[in-house]
């Protein structure tokens, strides 16, 4: 992978993996586009490597609505990248060789990742702390920044004294709440099964219950006794009548999954515990909270306290076959890296 040249020069066309149409992975198209120019408040970036995450998926295949510009579509959201050039309202923040990385690229109107140059609008890119690997690094943002605006801004913030339950823990976005939490001072209860117990307690937590138990509810129960501030589920196999019966008094309760079955939800115990439960997608972020997020996720970046699996590494001409993999759940994060 090369490394950041203050001098480079963008040629006129780049690889891009691109839609014509929404649909199936199958409609990902591997082809050559125009580098886009960046407008005043703009940065061109040269892009090192892009994350697959499930939403890139879900608006592929239009399931999730989003204006988008006009096809042909880039598809992606996170990269990071070397900044080749900026705007004239940017360039006093962003400077050519400098390293950087976003995660607010295709949707909302704005092109995707995944090509050899991206343009990133100046209020949405971040500095890269100096020493990380670009490879790491992408794969992390995404579920490290829904971690951190589920724990800090739907659930109010942990810190020590709080027990904070996480459904999915092994997951990619549970990993990043765990370390979340830990780093707060909470203690932390993986919801996961028995042979993931050794990533999760090295990735943050204090203790594993398995999910498949019969009696979920005494293990849980016995390891939180004094109830559970946070319960952020991930998994989207939330048992809420379980859940609310074993909260602490006003703890939260915070969903970014669910299953297609309706949940029972016992409202009584519920409003007489004064709990509050948020459920929230990060796309519906705001420029605010993802500038919150990422200064955390820097800081913990360049301490070495995050990190996430990293289940394959493809060249971007494979963007459709990552696009697959993603929808089968692999376990892991899925990068691309365009050409050298």
């Amino acid at each position: 992978m090369s490394g950041p040249a203050a001098d480079e020069r963008p040629p006129a066309t780049m690889r891009a993996a691109y839609v014509e149409r929404l649909g199936a992975a199958d409609e990902i198209r591997i082809g050559d586009l125009p580098v886009p120019r960046p407008a005043a408040d703009e940065v061109l970036v040269r892009v090192e490597a892009v994350a697959v995450n499930p939403v890139d998926v879900l608006i592929r295949s239009g399931r999730f609505p989003t204006p988008l510009p006009s096809f042909p579509f880039i598809v992606g959201r996170d990269l990071v990248g070397v900044v080749v050039g900026a705007g004239a309202a940017a360039g006093g923040r962003f400077i050519p060789g400098q390293r950087v990385w976003t995660n607010s690229l295709g949707y909302d109107g704005r092109q995707g990742a995944t090509a050899e140059y991206a343009v990133v609008p100046m209020d949405r890119l971040y500095p890269l702390p100096a020493g990380i690997d670009p490879v790491e690094a992408v794969a992390i943002f995404h579920p490290a920044a829904t971690a951190y605006l589920g724990l800090i801004r739907h659930a109010g913030g942990v810190g020590p004294g709080d027990t904070v339950v996480v459904g999915g823990a092994a997951g990619n976005v549970g990993s990043c709440v765990s370390q979340l939490a830990a780093a707060h001072g909470a203690r932390v209860i993986a919801l996961a099964r028995a042979e993931d117990s050794a990533w999760c307690h090295e990735h943050g937590a204090d203790a594993l219950v398995d999910y498949q138990l019969a009696d979920l509810r005494g293990a849980l129960a016995g390891e939180a006794p004094g109830g559970v501030t946070v319960w952020f589920d991930t998994s989207g196999r939330i048992d809420l009548e379980l859940t609310v019966d074993l909260m602490a008094e006003r703890g939260a309760i915070v969903l970014v999954a669910a299953s297609p079955a309706p949940a029972a939800f016992p409202i009584t115990s519920f409003y007489r515990k004064s709990l509050r439960m948020a459920g929230f997608i990060i796309t519906a972020a705001s420029v605010a909270e993802l500038g919150a997020a990422a200064r955390t996720i820097e800081a913990l970046l360049a301490a070495g306290r995050l990190e996430v699996r990293i289940g394959h590494v493809l060249p971007l001409e494979e963007t459709a076959e990552a696009h697959r993999l993603v929808e089968q759940g692999v376990r892991g994060r899925v990068v691309l890296l365009p050409p050298a």
